[in-house]
């Protein structure tokens, strides 16, 4: 009964998104594209930006230039870099209030997906002032223009310059949850690939892997459109094109473009499409243990792929053609399993690992029910998992 119920709540999401006020981003690309921002940022009538970023952009000097540039048209910056590996909603509020203090007008996020959520959330914050984060969490509950947005994604992984979507945790109650509104997608996305070059090998897998998996789950749920459908595609013939030369020379710089493209689209495409069990799972695993987030999807996804079977056994052999993987000749079974395998092949070379060590058996309940609860009913996943089968996935990954 509840998974007909499921079922009826995604296709009532799914017809009420055409509805939706969409916007994509304006996209400014190209190697040091991060230099039109002062230009775009002075063409808002802006002269006070909040820029948040995280202590390691900030050390390494990456957005110096940025700052000066902006001084030097008489834009005021000031910058917030506390901001955390999984920004939790301390940190959020720690934000807002220097945002207030300093009279900023709009906002700038600069770095991976840390910083943007963080400023997304930050966004959310000043468009509702009456209303706090917990309550805002789920579907639609932002329903107000943010202050001016621009993303300067440092990695290509999250998409987040391209989404609806907020991650955020909860260090008291060890959870992480969602904010989407179509108000958090940004207005302006800066992909500028030498802001990615010399990324560290750990960060470009992680992170790439995370693209691969919003993509696939986007594809294989059933809220695709035909533009989320080759947005998605897309995506993932570019991870498998890109990402172990990306990962192998942090100079090439046509791989590190080609990844930042893949991110971006991957992130239009679930945004409208959705996400699924795979992101279900790795968030209690960043709440409870502070597991990097594409991490773990990495380690999970060809876990879930494998249990949900024939459900998606069409879907994945179409990617395996996407991604050269395959004869044209073989069975739908027999791709879907072959580009199974070329997922866990690529996390070997890559060094991500199998499973998570670390686990605890008595936190296993709890992150099963926070899973279920993140799943149900919103992601429109192939096959609805109930309880039994969380608890399955998190035995399966455990080390």
């Amino acid at each position: 009964m509840h998974k007909l119920y499921y079922r009826g709540y995604q296709k009532l999401m799914k017809a009420a998104m055409k509805n939706m006020p969409w916007r994509t981003p304006l996209v400014v690309e190209g190697v040091h594209s991060l230099d039109r921002l002062p230009a775009l940022v002075s063409a808002a009538d802006i002269s006070r930006l909040f820029v948040v970023t995280d202590k390691g952009i900030l050390e390494a000097g990456l957005i110096d230039v940025m700052l000066e540039q902006l001084e030097m048209r008489g834009i005021h910056c000031t910058v917030y870099s506390d901001t955390l590996a999984n920004p939790t909603v301390q940190n959020v509020e720690a934000a807002v209030g220097q945002y207030y203090e300093a009279q900023s007008e709009g906002i700038v996020a600069f770095g991976g997906g840390s910083a943007m959520d963080c400023a997304k959330c930050l966004g959310a914050r000043i468009a509702r002032p009456d209303k706090s984060l917990s309550a805002m969490r789920g579907v639609f509950k932002l329903r107000r223009n943010m202050p001016p947005f621009f993303a300067v994604p440092t990695t290509a992984g999250t998409g987040s310059e391209g989404t609806l979507a907020a991650v955020l945790s909860d260090r008291d109650t060890h959870e992480k949850y969602v904010l989407m509104d179509t108000s958090l997608i940004p207005h302006v996305a800066v992909l500028d690939p030498y802001l990615t070059l010399d990324l560290p090998q750990e960060v470009t897998a992680m992170t790439g892997m995370d693209a691969l998996t919003h993509a696939v789950e986007a594809y294989i749920g059933r809220s695709n459109t035909k533009a989320t459908a080759s947005y998605a595609k897309e995506a993932v013939r570019l991870v498998f094109d890109n990402l172990e030369a990306s990962h192998n020379n942090g100079h090439d710089l046509k791989a590190r473009r080609e990844m930042q493209q893949a991110a971006f689209k991957a992130g239009l495409a679930f945004t409208r499409a959705y996400v699924g069990n795979i992101h279900a799972i790795a968030h209690t695993l960043g709440g409870h243990y502070n597991v990097p987030h594409g991490w773990a999807n990495a380690v999970i996804m060809p876990h879930v792929l494998g249990y949900y079977g024939a459900a998606v056994h069409k879907p994945l052999s179409e990617l395996a053609d996407v991604a050269g993987i395959g004869l044209p000749t073989e069975t739908e079974a027999v791709k879907a399993a072959a580009f199974i395998a070329a997922i866990r092949k690529m996390n070997e070379k890559m060094g991500i690992p199998e499973k998570v060590e670390g686990i605890k058996g008595e936190d296993i309940p709890g992150m099963i029910e926070k899973a279920y609860r993140e799943a149900n009913p919103l992601y429109p996943v192939p096959v609805i998992f109930d309880r039994s089968d969380f608890e399955h996935i998190y035995n399966e990954i455990r080390k």
